[in-house]
């Protein structure tokens, strides 16, 4: 048989390696959304602090925490166990809309 429905293991192929690239894409998505925060409240401290503003502002901060959480759930599983479980599609949801808000209040700060 031949095709993608016999799967060859490679011997020099290190599984855990794709984990720990998983926990640093993370990591650095998670600095992105820290980054996106900061640069938030600068922007309503430094432009005057209107209502829309602050609000914005807040709920950019309210977003940041949220996917702080899914990613820190998911890091830690990752580090946890040697082959991690499934990422739970509720958390895969709760991470993309934190990311799609976030740019959505970034560009109403900037706007």
């Amino acid at each position: 048989m031949s095709g993608p429905a016999v799967r060859q293991r490679d011997p020099d192929r290190d599984p855990g390696l794709q984990p720990e690239r998983t926990r640093l894409a993370w990591r650095r998505t998670t600095l992105s959304g820290t980054v996106v925060a900061v640069l938030a409240v600068k922007t309503v401290l430094h432009g005057g602090a209107s209502a829309a503003g602050i609000v914005a502002c807040a709920v950019c901060c309210v977003l940041w925490l949220g996917f702080l959480s899914v990613a820190h759930l998911r890091i830690r599983a990752l580090a946890m166990a040697a082959t991690p479980r499934a990422f739970a599609p509720r958390h895969a949801a709760a991470a993309v809309l934190c990311t799609v808000a976030m740019a959505v209040c970034g560009a109403a700060l900037v706007l």
